[in-house]
């Protein structure tokens, strides 16, 4: 990782276009499992989760993409297009596998109230949404503006 320095906080407009661009890459992938699966008329379906497919495949895939790419790379490709990553938001090393999932699980946490979670972001001094907060983990990029710069613990204190 980079000297915390050249580093700053990713903030709110940037993680938002991040998440546009993950989210359309998922339903690249899974759209057409769906469909495969339920046909068209998955699209008209009412029901909440339409079967067992559908809570597979819109839930459980996702997350799986999602935390083995975050255990890898510590990013996203959303994030990658605007040159972002996870860390560890005490020491600004790479997260734990652990820290990724209860992440993951934060976002669920971040989005029920409203998607109050994810607006703190835009309002928080290091730019954490709720699920940064649960895990212990910032959102960070080489500077390239004028965001408040990124602070992490020494080791030892």
């Amino acid at each position: 990782m980079e000297q915390a320095s050249e580093l700053e906080y990713v903030g709110f407009w940037a993680r938002v276009g991040a998440t546009l661009i993950d989210t359309i890459l998922l339903c690249i992938l899974t759209l057409p499992l769906l469909v495969g699966v339920y046909g068209v008329a998955y699209f008209g379906n009412e029901a909440f989760i339409a079967g067992p497919a559908d809570f597979l495949i819109s839930y459980v895939l996702p997350a799986v993409i999602v935390v083995l790419l975050w255990a890898r790379m510590s990013t996203t490709p959303g994030k990658m297009a605007i040159g972002a990553t996870i860390v560890d938001a005490r020491t600004g090393g790479k997260p734990t596998t652990r820290q990724f999932v209860i992440r993951y699980l934060g976002y669920y946490v971040s989005v029920l109230p409203l998607l109050l979670g994810y607006i703190w972001v835009g309002f928080d001094a290091r730019k954490q949404g709720w699920h940064d907060k649960m895990a212990g983990t910032v959102v960070v990029r080489r500077k390239g503006g004028a965001a408040e710069p990124v602070r992490f613990e020494q080791p030892g204190r």
